[in-house]
């Protein structure tokens, strides 16, 4: 074993502990009992009458029938007729690009008191960023934990202005969270650099052939860090992607290019052309099925993001003349019913945001969208924004579902949320990591 080796042993093994410390709480720790809510777990099983939820800290110690006794001198909180289901994960999020500290306060307060408990942050000056997920972590402002992708792409992508402010100060693709990848690059030196920002993940974004993002992907599991990627990376195809094996791929868009001829095809992200519509919008398109097959073969999770299409074609819609987006609204939906009907695991996510005057975040409207515009059950939405969306942050063994040992990440709302998830915008309080954050005491920021 190397220096280098053991170094990285070290360091997980003390991780590991402090992990462990963490999750015990002191033996005088009070208890919370939520009784007689209404569980949603996250699992997909039936909504359960008459369950109390005991929490200790930061973790829920056992989830039990309202006869069941609770521990002497718990505090009870009474929540009788409430829906309890998971905190919600938003799965594509940017908070600072470029960065700006108030902004991003106000869109992570609103997403909390929302009923988020989780994001993952899909490249931005992590400089940044970091402090931000420190500040979220440790309480010192209300919002979601914060889990975030230092990014890597050819480096014909640094040209793009947004990388420049990402990386102010610093040259783009020389930084540890903004890496061009070359065939020279020193690919365990590069991941391990990744690794250094406390990123949670590498995001694979553009330029790149296959064979780099399959030797990225490949060095980046060798180090135990999950690679996630657009469903295109320009010129590599998405089939090119799916045989790279990442975890996550995102935009159900941008997988219709496989059904395009080789010189439709755009071989640069700035491409921008949109895609002819018809061949996807009558019926399962058979090109887009065999790649649907091998992601939910593989287990590979599906980051949708149906609202940012939505919203783009919203966008020009009353301007006569303007340039349409790469894909329709319809178009999305059409690409995403049919990655669900095939089973392929698909995460909610947003990529973008309502305005901050808007009382409540863009990720209810993308689990709206996937239940009346796709035609997921509300059940099944519920897991995209829950265990799913876990996944894509390869945190579900802490997050996702309603489980003893786990997060006390919960939200309670008055409505039934299984019926019909537009209920969630009858949010009570959401408990986050054992605190409770009322819904009415939040107020929308002022245009």
């Amino acid at each position: 074993m190397n220096h280098f080796s053991r170094a990285l042993t070290a360091a997980a093994f003390l991780a590991l502990a402090a992990s462990a410390s963490a999750q015990t709480p002191a033996a005088d720790t009070p208890v919370i009992a939520y009784h007689g809510a209404i569980l949603i777990d996250g699992t997909g099983a039936a909504p359960r009458s008459g369950t109390t939820i005991l929490v200790q800290g930061e973790r829920i110690l056992a989830i039990q029938p309202d006869a069941a006794a609770a521990p002497q001198g718990a505090e009870r909180v009474d929540v009788s007729g409430l829906h309890v289901l998971p905190g919600l994960i938003d799965s594509h999020v940017h908070i600072a690009t470029p960065p700006n500290a108030d902004r991003a306060h106000v869109h992570m307060r609103r997403w909390l008191y929302s009923g988020v408990t989780a994001v993952r942050g899909m490249a931005d000056d992590l400089r940044s960023v970091g402090e931000l997920a420190r500040q979220a972590r440790v309480g010192e402002v209300p919002s979601p934990d914060i889990y975030y992708a230092a990014l890597m792409a050819g480096e014909g992508f640094f040209e793009d202005p947004r990388t420049r402010a990402v990386t102010a100060g610093e040259i783009p693709g020389r930084t540890p969270w903004m890496q061009a990848i070359t065939p020279q690059t020193d690919l365990p030196l590069a991941v391990a650099m990744a690794r250094g920002t406390s990123a949670s993940g590498i995001k694979i974004y553009a330029d790149l052939p296959a064979e780099r993002i399959a030797a990225v992907t490949a060095e980046a599991h060798r180090q135990g860090f999950p690679v996630w990627t657009h469903a295109m990376v320009y010129p590599a195809t998405p089939q090119g992607v799916i045989d790279a094996g990442p975890d996550v791929m995102s935009h159900a868009c941008i997988l219709a290019h496989q059904a395009q001829t080789p010189a439709e095809r755009p071989q640069s992200y700035a491409s921008r052309t949109p895609i002819d519509r018809a061949p996807f919008l009558n019926g399962d398109n058979p090109v887009v099925q065999r790649l649907l097959d091998q992601m939910r073969d593989k287990g590979i999770v599906l980051d949708a993001t149906v609202w940012v299409y939505a919203d783009q074609e919203r966008a020009v819609s009353d301007r006569p003349g303007a340039r349409q987006p790469i894909c329709s609204g319809p178009m999305v939906f059409a690409l995403t019913r049919q990655a669900y009907r095939t089973g392929v695991a698909i995460a909610a996510g947003t990529d973008g945001e309502t305005p901050e005057a808007d009382p409540w975040p863009a990720l209810l409207q993308e689990m709206e969208l996937l239940q009346n515009a796709v035609g997921m059950t509300p059940g099944d939405v519920i897991i995209a924004a829950t265990a799913t969306a876990a996944r894509t942050l390869d945190q579900d063994a802490d997050m996702g579902t309603l489980a003893p040992g786990k997060l006390a990440n919960m939200i309670f709302v008055a409505g039934d949320p299984s019926a019909d998830v537009a209920n969630l915008r009858r949010l009570v309080f959401t408990v986050k990591r054992g605190q409770r954050f009322e819904r009415a005491d939040f107020a929308p920021a002022q245009d």
